[in-house]
C-alpha cells in the first residue's frame, strides 16, 4: 500500500525468506562458515541456536544451498513426533522404502545399511531438526541413538539440532548428559547491532527499489534498533508498520516518533539489552581462535563449497 508512495518496487520488510533480500551480517557470515565447516570435517553432531527471529532458517538455507551433491540432508521441521513419525519422515527424505509395519529394529538396520553403503562411496548424510528445543526428552534419546551409527572411523550419520536458547537449557540437564557430550560443535548466533541494524534495512531497501535506501532518518534508524533489539523479524514487523505511518501521514521519511508510534501499536518495549550489544556483543559466547580465523579467511562463508 505504501510501495508506490515511498518508491519501492517491492515490499521491503515482508518476513518470509526471500533471497534476494539475504543480509549476511558478521554474526551470520560467521555461523555459516562455522556450520559449513562442521559438515566438510563430518563433525557427528552439531548444534546452532539463537533467539526466535535472529536468522536462524535464513542460515539452514543458505547451508543448504552450499551442499554439494554429495551431501543429502533429510530436514525435520515439524517436531512435534512420535518415534515412528521420526522415522518415517527420516526414510521418505533419504528416499527410503519405509518398514511396514513398523519395527525400530529393522528401521535402523535398513537406515544403517544405507548409510554404510554411501559412507564406502564417499557420501555424505546429514539431519538437520529445526526448532529442536520442542523435541521430547524421550525423541532426543532416539536421535542420540541414531548417532550411535557409526564405524571405527567415521560418523554414518550428521545430526544438526537447531533451536531457540531453551534448546541448550534442555540439554544441560543431568538426563540428557550423554546426549550433551557428544555435541562436537556449538554455535548460537546474536542479533545485529547497531551499525548493522540500519545497514540491513538500507540494504533491504535498495533490494526493495529504492535508490538510495534512506526512507527513514538516521534517528528512525536508531529507534528501530532500540525496539528490536537488532533481531531481524522484529526489524521487519517494526520497520513494514512505521511504514505505515508514514504513509497515512504522507510524510517522504519515516521519523523516529513514527517508529516510536509502531512500537506502541505492536506493544514493542524498548530493548534495555541494546547499549550493551552495541558495545561489543557481550552476549556472544566464547569459541575456539581456530573458528574466528576460519569464518574470517580460509573457509569464509562466501567462498565454502563441499
Amino acid at each position: 500500500m505504501y510501495n508506490r508512495f515511498f518508491g519501492f518496487a517491492a515490499d521491503p520488510f515482508r518476513v518470509n525468506p526471500d533471497p534476494r533480500f539475504l543480509y549476511m551480517s558478521e554474526g551470520h557470515a560467521e555461523a555459516l562458515a562455522t556450520l559449513v565447516y562442521a559438515v566438510r570435517e563430518r563433525k557427528g553432531f552439531i548444534t546452532l541456536t539463537g533467539e526466535a527471529g535472529t536468522g536462524k532458517t535464513t542460515i539452514l538455507n543458505a547451508l543448504l544451498a552450499k551442499l554439494g551433491p554429495t551431501v543429502q540432508t533429510a530436514y525435520i521441521f515439524n517436531t512435534a513426533l512420535e518415534v515412528e513419525d521420526l522415522f518415517a519422515i527420516v526414510f521418505e527424505e533419504l528416499e527410503l522404502e519405509p518398514i511396514e509395519p513398523f519395527r525400530k529394529s529393522a528401521a535402523l538396520s535398513r537406515l544403517n545399511h544405507y548409510l554404510i553403503d554411501r559412507l564406502t562411496n564417499g557420501l555424505q548424510t546429514l539431519l538437520i531438526v529445526d526448532e529442536a528445543q520442542n523435541l521430547s526428552e524421550a525423541l532426543l534419546e532416539e536421535i542420540r541413538m541414531l548417532s550411535n551409527l557409526e564405524t571405527p572411523q567415521s560418523k554414518l550419520l550428521q545430526i544438526m539440532l537447531v533451536g531457540q536458547p531453551e534448546l541448550g537449557e534442555k540439554l544441560a540437564q543431568p538426563r540428557l548428559r550423554q546426549l550433551r557430550q557428544r555435541v562436537e560443535l556449538r554455535h548460537s548466533i546474536r542479533p545485529l547491532h547497531a551499525q548493522e541494524t540500519m545497514a540491513y534495512m538500507r540494504e533491504r531497501q535498495r533490494v526493495a527499489g529504492h535508490p538510495r535506501g534512506d526512507a527513514f532518518t538516521v534517528a528512525a534508524e536508531r529507534a528501530v534498533y532500540r525496539f528490536s533489539g537488532g533481531i531481524p523479524r522484529v526489524i521487519n514487523v517494526l520497520c513494514d508498520n512505521a511504514l505505515i505511518v508514514g504513509f497515512s501521514r504522507q510524510s517522504a521519511r519515516v521519523s523516529a516518533e513514527m517508529v516510536e508510534e509502531a512500537a506502541r501499536d505492536l506493544g514493542l518495549e524498548e530493548n534495555a539489552a541494546a547499549p550493551q550489544r552495541e558495545r561489543g556483543g557481550a552476549e556472544r559466547e566464547a569459541r575456539p581462535g581456530f573458528l574466528r580465523r576460519l569464518w574470517r579467511g580460509r573457509a569464509s562463508a562466501s567462498g565454502v563449497e563441499l
